[in-house]
């Protein structure tokens, strides 16, 4: 049974004989990178095209599974790809990964109804769970270790870049090209991204044959499944889903102890149990988890607020967005070249996340007396306080799993960033609605079908109803704001209990 490193343990030296400086960033990032967009650009692109295939599919009931089959099909993939990719190699698994979503991509194009959509989205997460969890961990093999901070910086950045661009391009080319073409334009960014993959070093795999967890991948599913559909049942706002969201909890409970006790005796586990007890890993996933709560919940919900609360139409409203998803990379950016440069990790969150917090607990107490562009300003910079959070929890996860555990570790941090992100949004949701409902059941119900068809619903109101509901929607949204500050005040606790603070 082989030992794993610990945090005092050194960084692994792969990459010690690559290339340095320009040399090295143009022969591994732009490899990575594509592959990277492409799979963060498809969470989102759809999200714009969604009335334009339920007018051409019909189903509307069923419309949101195009969306969520993707989460469930990437958070799934994440650790079967980093386990393959750390037994047979990363390089020859991001291969077979792009085939999967290109060819998915494909599929979506051509399907005749929602279901087959839906069927199609599920393969494509599937390769897209690939593509993010061994863009991480090639990063690793390929970049020295001082140097990945730098690395994981740019890739952060970028993932926030795709996750912003992705609705306004799929807006824009199911406008003008139908919805489709959000899917077709994966074809040939996807065979660019086969070419740049061939540049990659190759690294050895050790040669020895591949043993695959085959029930721990079952039990995993059947863990991960249920949570997420649980969570997105949960931010529907109806009672009548309780006894469907406490079905699949049960399920999602009984393949956990299942999985447990099958990674205990598992000879090739899905999921190193041992890895996984590492301070530095598990609580470094929990930080990405408060983050990804944090920034999901809110690009889910504040565009609601500044059409609803602040009068602002659509196209305003993603200009307000701008600092948020702007300070993300930036943020992302500027932490990698400062790791780089000094090699301090767990400070930069550690002030950073209490600067973020202290500012949404002001958005929380004092929201109604802000203006919109204080507003924006004050997003701007919680955003970009918590850029730095994510290469952070790469080089932490990376250090302390060492070169044999790459992928699970990557893997791990993907697993995080979904269900931290699906429960983010659902409790902030939940919260909204609570609030509403001990307020007025009326604009509670009112609300629900504000989520679902958007502040035009307010056009129908008469003036003095519709100003009440927007009052009671903007004190809702205080509670919101302090509820989004708990996820960034405890990533922060978890930043500063991190065992690794330099690399």
């Amino acid at each position: 049974m082989s030992v794993l490193p610990t945090s005092s343990q050194p960084a692994d030296s792969v990459g010690a004989a690559a290339p340095e400086g320009r040399a090295l960033f143009l022969a591994v990032f732009p490899s990575i990178m594509l592959p990277m967009f492409l799979a963060a650009l498809d969470q989102t692109i759809v999200a714009t095209a969604l009335p334009a295939i339920a007018g051409s599919l019909g189903d509307v009931e069923r419309i949101s599974w195009v969306v969520v089959s993707y989460l469930i099909a990437t958070t799934i993939a994440a650790p079967v790809y980093g386990r393959l990719g750390d037994a047979i190699g990363r390089k020859r698994m991001m291969f077979v990964a792009l085939a999967v979503f290109i060819g998915a991509s494909l599929l979506c194009a051509l399907a005749g109804s929602v279901l087959m959509l839906t069927a199609a989205r599920v393969l494509q997460g599937l390769g897209g769970g690939g593509l993010m969890t061994l863009s991480q961990a090639l990063i690793a093999e390929s970049v020295p270790p001082r140097q990945r901070g730098r690395y994981q910086g740019y890739l952060s950045g970028m993932y926030a870049t795709a996750a912003t661009f992705g609705p306004v391009a799929g807006g824009w080319l199911t406008q003008h090209f139908g919805w489709r073409s959000v899917f077709l334009v994966n074809l040939p960014l996807g065979l660019l991204a086969v070419l740049l993959v061939v540049r990659l070093p190759s690294h050895a795999s050790g040669g020895r044959r591949v043993q695959f967890d085959v029930w721990g991948t079952v039990f995993f599913t059947g863990f991960v499944a249920p949570v997420l559909l649980a969570l997105e049942q949960g931010q529907r706002f109806n009672p009548g889903v309780l006894p469907a969201v406490v079905l699949l909890l049960a399920v999602a409970i009984v393949s956990l102890v299942l999985l447990l006790r099958q990674e205990r005796r598992a000879p090739a586990p899905l999921l190193p149990i041992a890895l996984f007890r590492q301070p530095g890993i598990w609580r470094a996933d929990m930080m990405a988890a408060c983050v990804a709560g944090q920034t999901v919940s809110l690009v889910s919900f504040l565009p609601m607020y500044l059409q609803v609360v602040r009068g602002a139409d659509p196209a305003h409203s993603g200009f307000l967005l701008l600092p948020l998803t702007v300070g993300i990379a930036a943020g992302s950016f500027l932490t990698g070249r400062t790791i780089a440069r000094t090699g301090h990790t767990a400070i930069i969150p550690s002030i950073g996340l209490a600067i973020s917090a202290t500012t949404l607990i002001g958005l929380g107490l004092f929201a109604p007396h802000i203006p919109t562009n204080q507003l924006t300003v004050m997003l701007g910079v919680a955003s970009f306080c918590t850029g730095g959070a994510m290469p952070v929890v790469q080089m932490t996860v990376q250090t302390v799993a060492g070169p044999k555990f790459l992928g699970a570790a990557a893997a791990s941090v993907q697993f995080a960033r979904s269900v931290g992100a699906a429960f983010g949004t659902a409790l902030v949701g939940a919260v909204l609605f609570a609030l509403l409902a001990a307020q007025d059941p009326t604009t509670a119900a009112l609300f629900a079908e504000l989520v679902e068809a958007g502040p035009r619903v307010l056009a129908s109101l008469p003036d003095a109803r519709r100003l009440l509901v927007q009052a009671e929607i903007a004190d809702a949204f205080r509670g919101a704001f302090l509820t989004v500050s708990c996820f960034t005040v405890t990533g922060m606790l978890f930043a500063w209990w991190l065992p690794v603070r330099r690399i």
